[in-house]
């Protein structure tokens, strides 16, 4: 076999790869000094380890000897995995947008030799088909333009280059000009466009687009419309009984290649599961609704049975097993009768099992036509799930990417933070402790994140999703566990963003940092994109520290970061719902403070009350009777009624009544956040 130059990295992505016959090299400088060298284009490929079509095309064409033979003559190919290098996966996937191609993986782009992009495309067949022109045509033609246009290829990088600029420049604004009624605004856009029998937005494919939907129950929440309460709710019901939920092991899918939530990509993805964790105990808390206690305690289990690596969280497991998409996941109807015997005829009713099967002569498991039925029926099904679990196990199984990334790590430790709370799981507050301890540990160098690791290697300098979703998660450890080391490690790393990452001239933090690697263009923006956006958590992220700490710092800088993209926020809001939920945190926060012995039954009664309120946004502060809040906190002075336990409500300067009594704590609460 040959032994490409991929051959020493850790990615399991690039390491996927370093059989081909294609001569890959990594992103780095030795690449781009051989294209400069030899005149030669940059071929770059970007994917991921769990995805589908980034296997197609390595055996299509990847493993092609012919079509390897003309990517080594005529290019210098460079393989990069963009979840180790998002900051590279962000400015091609903007540059293909600009050339009206639609994003995606694998992201085939040319550059020049000093890194600038002139053409591209995701997925080309080896030869034409799909309507899509085949890759050793693009090749030829690619080699050609290069060859005999050179003006032509000078004309499309300068043009990249100036809408690049343009991209990621702020647009700034003011937040009196959004108005009061923005989140309003988004919400009622975003519930226009909600498919009403089966939830998420119309048509196919379907993703679980959390954001959205937390703006839209904060609309419910805030407003009481009716209309945004059912579309969260046939959402979150749709995608936790459909076949984007794996109903035997737990965790769901990336997302639905149908519009009714049936047949999934079926990759699961640390980052989902994590904000659909977070998603379904923010509806629980106002809806009791058994479903989403069940779904979420189910994928947590996944989450701490298979994604746990050195006591962090891995990043994903495969679509494909066996070669195929989806091999591990489905049955044959003769399977389920062999297995389940006199329990086959109603789990087949159940789960949507038939002879001829729901996808391509399979069965995808879901609940879609047999939502729920009596605790009896409930329990035999469950028995047959864990006969079929058992006999799933020893399948081949799907690929895993044991690789740690911390901005992917901070979405679930905040995740599991919460949720444990919010459920009373100890276990689930250790797992998101010892996650976090590890990220502190082991992926940091002279006090300062790196963005991977994996096989013993921390790698690459992180960027600010990192920070954002990390400094996020010790904010949520230190309202769960009231200890102060991870206020103060927030503290910290919003200090280094600060130094490192903020644009003094415009507002806003730019993707990566100063000191950081040079790319053709320094990106900044606040739009989402499968992750919450950094910018945009940061807001959240400040307002709560100012909260917390009572330092007035924190809140301006929130809002200079919230201006710097308001006037993107007024053009495009529905791709920015995690700046307007951050931004009505920020100006809107409800504040909780809990005077009381963490260990006391009477602060734990209060607490549960809390608990199980939905409360988007909410700041929740415990302090022991004898400490103080800040001066410039709201309750700063206030104490205990009665050596009680004792809770104030503020929003801004201005806090309630002292409360001791959970019915009386209940009451104070907004009306439909209790349920």
């Amino acid at each position: 076999m040959t032994w490409n130059r991929l051959g020493k990295e850790t990615s399991p992505y690039l390491l996927q790869h370093r059989d081909n016959p294609v001569h890959w090299r990594a992103w780095g400088a030795d690449a781009f000094a051989a294209a400069q060298a030899e005149n030669k284009p940059i071929l770059l490929s970007v994917g991921y380890a769990a995805c589908h079509w980034c296997h197609v095309m390595a055996h299509e064409s990847f493993e092609n000897d012919e079509i390897a033979a003309l990517m080594n003559e005529k290019f210098v190919n460079i393989k990069v995995d963009r979840e180790e290098r998002p900051d590279l996966d962000t400015i091609y996937q903007s540059a293909l947008a600009m050339l009206g191609e639609h994003g995606g993986w694998p992201l085939t782009m040319f550059l020049t030799p000093d890194g600038d992009p002139f053409w591209g495309g995701t997925y080309f067949p080896p030869s034409a088909r799909y309507g899509r022109p085949g890759f050793a045509d693009v090749l030829a033609q690619i080699h050609r333009l290069w060859r005999e246009a050179p003006d032509k290829v000078s004309s499309n990088v300068t043009a990249l280059r100036d809408g690049l600029g343009r991209f990621y420049r702020a647009k700034p604004g003011t937040l009196d000009a959004l108005g009061p009624d923005s989140a309003g605004r988004l919400a009622r856009d975003i519930v226009r466009q909600i498919d009403p029998v089966s939830g998420g937005l119309r048509g196919a494919p379907k993703f679980p687009q959390c954001a959205l939907f937390e703006a839209l129950w904060r609309g419910w929440l805030r407003d009481g419309a009716a209309d945004m309460k059912t579309a969260v709710q046939v959402t979150c019901d749709r995608m936790c009984q459909g076949g984007i939920y794996d109903h035997l092991g737990g965790g769901f899918a990336r997302y639905s290649t149908d519009a009714e939530w049936l047949a999934p990509h079926f990759e699961k993805m640390l980052y989902d599961n994590a904000q659909l964790i977070d998603l379904l105990a923010l509806v629980w808390q106002g809806t009791g609704a058994p479903l989403y206690e069940t779904r979420l305690r189910e994928t947590v289990a996944w989450v701490l049975r298979e994604m746990i690596t050195e006591g962090a969280f891995a990043a994903s497991l495969d679509a494909d097993s066996d070669g195929a998409e989806g091999t591990y996941y489905v049955w044959s109807e003769a399977e389920i009768d062999g297995l389940l015997g006199g329990g086959a005829a109603a789990f087949k009713q159940a789960y949507g099992v038939s002879a001829g099967g729901n996808w391509e002569g399979h069965n995808i498991l879901n609940r879609l036509r047999a939502p729920a039925l009596d605790d009896g029926a409930e329990s035999k099904l469950a028995e047959s799930r864990g006969i079929l679990l058992a006999a799933r196990e020893p399948r081949e199984r799907p690929g895993w990417d044991d690789k740690v990334l911390a901005d992917w790590n901070g979405l679930m430790i905040a995740a599991l933070a919460n949720a444990g709370a919010v459920f009373g799981e100890a276990q689930w507050l250790a797992a998101a402790a010892r996650a976090f301890a590890f990220v502190c540990e082991t992926m940091t160098k002279e006090g300062r994140l790196l963005h991977g690791w994996r096989a013993g290697r921390a790698r690459h300098a992180a960027m600010l999703d990192d920070y954002a979703n990390m400094t996020r998660a010790a904010l949520a450890l230190f309202e769960a566990t009231g200890e102060a080391s991870y206020r103060d490690q927030a503290e910290r790393w919003v200090a280094l963003l600060d130094r490192h990452y903020w644009d003094a001239s415009e507002g806003g933090y730019f993707f990566t940092a100063d000191d950081a690697e040079r790319l053709i263009v320094r990106a900044k923006t606040a739009t989402d994109n499968a992750t919450p956006n950094g910018n945009a958590v940061m807001i959240a992220v400040l307002a709560h520290l100012h909260h917390v700490t009572g330092n007035a710092d924190y809140r301006e800088r929130a809002e200079a970061t919230a201006e710097a993209f308001a006037g993107q926020a007024e053009a495009s809001p529905l791709a920015m719902a995690t700046y307007y939920n951050a931004l009505e945190t920020l100006t809107d926060g409800l504040q909780i403070i809990i005077v009381g012995a963490p260990a006391a039954h009477d602060t734990a009664a209060l607490l549960a009350v809390i608990h199980k309120a939905s409360l988007p946004g909410r700041v929740l502060t415990v302090i022991a009777p004898d400490a103080t809040l800040p001066e410039a906190h709201p309750a700063h002075g206030k104490g205990q009624t009665d050596t009680k336990a004792t809770a104030y409500l503020c929003r801004g300067p201005t806090c309630s009544l002292p409360v001791t009594d959970p019915a009386d704590l209940r009451a104070a609460l907004p009306e439909r956040a209790v349920g």
